[in-house]
């Protein structure tokens, strides 16, 4: 096991990294003036002391803060490499050209700046051995009176962007005064207001905005029969309304600017391979983000705490982000409640505003802190959801969030998304987190509708609006059953929409005009308020008998809708300890789909096949469901409910057989994801402590979509 994971962590220290620009490189290549005398620490040797250092390696100097190197190795970690590397930003470190080393009391060293960054982060412990430190360094500026029980180095004339640096010694256990009034490097007071997001300049010049989005959002409608005797009054009539975004321009200036917030677990589960790779698909978020785009991480364990504030992602900004988070230990219980509350004010108190907004919250743990357990009585998960935050509010906002590994609380993550209007993703195998966040991202950064509505309108005198499949979505439907409503929100470039709705047909003679169906939606690009019409649906009406086949969209769609339907039965019979009749659910539908599959060789009908084998071999027992077949089901109703692409088993892996409805720009920023770093996830799955990911180096393919024509 130890040389599975000096592979793995060497994988780690070569494979994740990034490109550095050269103005960064130059920077810390640049000499500076040499620091006058260090005052030294007069006890507990060795004590913490900076000096200077330069003349880094080109290779090392190349390689970017993407995964922290602490704990190296559980042995041995003053090893030549942790003193010739900073574990933190993995950049050189030899004498030379003035700039800082601190080497702390462990004997480990790291740069001054490293450092600093990582103790105003909270962090109090050494990132490699993870040794207490009593000395500790920061940048700033201390009082004049906060002189007792440290020893002070203040190379004042050093060119720093935060102030003088300082080494400040910690107080002994039994010192009895106030820890906080004296040393401002220890206060974390509670934020109360987090209105320091970056400008950013709304003026419409900054985007192209006239050639951002081809066309407008499509309305195609399927009835189930073209004709109905026109002596019989139908009672359920089948409509199938389906809804297509458009495409979006492939550039960074003509799509719509993203605000994301990332929420993530780090509490002391999330040690070892889970928090490297965690850093690893951070790195892949913050370098896919444009310029234009912001970004803040609040990171939680028994207590959130905000990393940086809304900060566009410039390359300034990106290197930034990327220490920041770099900087991350685990450490301590799990409280999501508090971490969403954070996260939530720093939506609520922006002062600029981009057109797309949403949070991203992983937990591989569950809430410690918020939900009080009665016996018998199932927790109300969406009390997790801070208020200001849920739809309805000017401030509403879609929380998609992803269950790390086999012990997180699926039904806390699927209740907090599905009551935000997000999705759940299921992330088991740890080496496919990357993944599940490009897949994300992906949808994020190409949404080009915001506030889209449905409208049903029905036409002819008696005929009624009886039903709308609307899975997750919120529908109206008047007292008259005349009209109704489905609210969608946002959309995806490219991605598509299907609902089917049901009416009543009275008898008639000629032609019976059903419905006529509209949607308004405003442009996330040039936040226009669009409406479109669709034509009209009518139905013919003969005087004779006509056997008519069934139209074969709306006879899938049907498919589709009866699955979700059996899915969410066969969990509640889980749910119950019923094993045996959820199995008996899902297999039924099984054999009602395999027998449509043989006739019209149906993908779609082949995809639900593929999903439902896969959740009947995960709730054979009471074992197998908590292990995975409760997040699985979750994460695929969560997908089918909202007819948007979730991360579950395979789904994110190019070659799946499952559907996914993913996108092209989702698709693509898979590939991204699969073809950067394949040799270190290839690596970490052989260490046995990790779980295993299924994904490798393969082929892209074709966006799948429900709504394929067959051949």
């Amino acid at each position: 096991m130890a040389a599975a994971w000096d592979r793995a962590k060497r994988a780690l220290a070569t494979k994740l990294c990034i490109r550095v620009p050269a103005r960064q490189s130059a920077l810390e290549d640049a000499p500076s003036s040499p620091p006058p005398g260090w005052e030294a620490c007069p006890s507990s040797p060795p004590a913490a002391a900076a000096e200077t250092a330069g003349d880094s390696v080109t290779e090392e100097k190349a390689r970017s803060p993407s995964v922290s190197l602490r704990r190296l190795s559980s042995s041995g970690s003053r090893s030549s490499n942790s003193k010739r590397v900073c574990a933190i930003c993995l950049g050189g470190m030899r004498t030379g050209h003035g700039q800082a080393l601190f080497t702390a009391e462990c004997s480990h060293k790291f740069h001054f700046h490293c450092i600093t960054s990582n103790v105003r982060h909270g962090n109090h412990i050494c990132p490699i051995c993870r040794a207490d430190w009593k000395e500790l360094p920061f940048q700033g500026t201390q009082p004049a009176d906060a002189t007792h029980g440290r020893a002070r180095v203040s190379p004042v004339n050093w060119p720093q962007d935060d102030g003088h640096m300082t080494v400040v010694r910690r107080l002994s256990h039994t010192y009895s005064g106030n820890l906080q009034e004296q040393f401002p490097v220890f206060r974390a007071p509670e934020v109360h207001i987090f209105n320091d997001d970056e400008h950013i300049d709304l003026q419409p010049g900054t985007m192209d905005g006239n050639n951002a989005v081809t066309g407008s959002v499509e309305i195609k409608t399927y009835s189930e029969f073209q004709a109905i005797q026109q002596s019989v009054c139908q009672k359920v009539f089948s409509i199938l309304i389906r809804l297509k975004a458009p495409k979006s321009l492939d550039s960074v200036n003509s799509r719509a600017p993203l605000d994301l917030v990332t929420v993530l677990d780090v509490s002391g589960s999330m040690k070892g391979a889970k928090l490297a790779l965690l850093k690893s698909a951070m790195s892949f978020v913050i370098q896919t983000l444009g310029p234009n785009d912001r970004l803040s991480v609040i990171a939680f364990s028994s207590t959130p705490r905000r990393l940086f504030p809304l900060r566009r992602m410039t390359i300034t900004g990106q290197m930034r982000a990327l220490q920041a988070v770099n900087s991350l230990v685990d450490g301590g219980g799990t409280n999501i409640a508090d971490g969403l509350k954070m996260g939530a004010k720093v939506i609520e108190h922006r002062r600029l505003k981009n057109p797309v907004c949403s949070i991203i919250l992983l937990s591989d743990g569950q809430d410690t802190y918020s939900l009080p357990s009665y016996d018998g009585v199932q927790p109300n998960h969406s009390v997790l959801v801070p208020p200001s935050i849920l739809p309805g509010t000017g401030n509403h906002v879609q929380i998609h969030t992803f269950g790390f590994g086999a012990d997180h609380d699926s039904a806390a993550m699927h209740s907090i998304a599905e009551t935000s209007s997000g999705t759940f993703s299921f992330i088991d195998a740890e080496g496919s987190i990357q993944n599940g966040f490009a897949q994300c991202i992906g949808g994020l950064l190409s949404v080009v509708v915001k506030e889209m509505r449905l409208g049903i309108e029905c036409v002819d005198q008696g005929v009624l609006l009886t039903s709308i499949k609307s899975g997750s979505y919120t529908i109206q439907v008047a007292e008259d059953d005349r009209n109704g409503s489905v609210d969608i929100g946002d959309l995806y470039a490219d991605e598509e929409r299907a609902f089917l709705i049901t009416l009543q047909v009275p008898a008639a003679q000629g032609q019976t005009v059903l419905i006529k169906p509209s949607c308004t939606y405003q442009d996330a690009v040039t936040a226009e308020n669009i409406q479109v019409h669709g034509e009209e649906v009518s139905v013919q009406r003969p005087a004779y008998f006509v056997d008519c086949k069934m139209c074969p969209e709306v006879e899938r769609e049907w498919h589709r809708v009866q699955a979700t339907e059996d899915m969410s039965a066969a969990r509640a019979a889980a749910e119950g300890g019923a094993f045996s009749q959820a199995v008996s659910i899902l297999e039924g539908r099984t054999r009602i789909l395999e027998s449509q599959a043989a006739h019209s060789s149906d993908n779609q009908c082949l995809a639900l096949i593929t999903e439902l084998r896969e959740m009947r071999e995960r709730v054979e027992s009471q074992r197998r469901y908590d292990e995975s077949g409760r997040a699985y089901m979750l994460a695929g109703l969560s997908s089918h409910s909202w007819q948007r692409a979730t991360a579950r088993g395979d789904s994110t892996e190019l070659t799946t057989q499952i559907h996914t409805y993913q996108t092209p720009s989702m698709v693509d920023m898979l590939h991204r994801s699969q073809t950067l770093v394949p040799s270190v996830v290839a690596m970490l799955n052989r260490s046995p402590t990790v779980a295993p990911s299924r994904s490798s180096s393969r082929s892209i393919r074709p966006t799948k979509s429900f709504s394929e024509r067959l051949p």
